[in-house]
């Protein structure tokens, strides 16, 4: 876009230059015209590399917008799946706890039948004369 904005320029000095020969008034009209077409080059070029900001802009504003979209479901997640596992290993040392206290419960009562089976034992030795 610089080399044709330079191009038209030499060419309208050129052509301002000729504005010594016969021709001078042709000249001044095809240098205005140059001028002219340089200015629009400008502005479409201007306009053109406004709107590919514009584009870059909406589409990292876009991509921003999903990244925190992913984050924020991947932070639910994470949530959900901590709530789950705390609620098992909650689960599970409920179960264990209960297991836990019913083997005490039947080693307490082998023990306390092994006692009155020594005490029965103990009670028939002394009768006995």
């Amino acid at each position: 876009m610089k080399i044709r904005l330079i191009v038209l320029s030499v060419a309208a000095a050129t052509a301002l230059a000729a504005c010594q020969n016969p021709n001078a008034e042709q000249a001044r009209r095809d240098a205005a015209e140059a001028a002219d077409s340089a200015a629009a080059a400008a502005r479409d070029a201007a306009d053109a590399a406004s709107a590919a900001a514009r584009d870059v802009a909406d589409a990292t504003a876009a991509a921003a917008n999903d990244a925190a979209t992913a984050a924020s479901d991947a932070a639910h997640a994470t949530g959900d799946a901590l709530k789950d596992a705390a609620h098992t290993t909650e689960s599970t040392a409920k179960d264990m706890s209960a297991k836990t206290a019913e083997a005490a419960a039947d080693a307490a009562e082998k023990v306390a039948d092994k006692a009155r089976e020594t005490a029965d034992k103990a009670k028939e030795a002394a009768d006995r004369p």
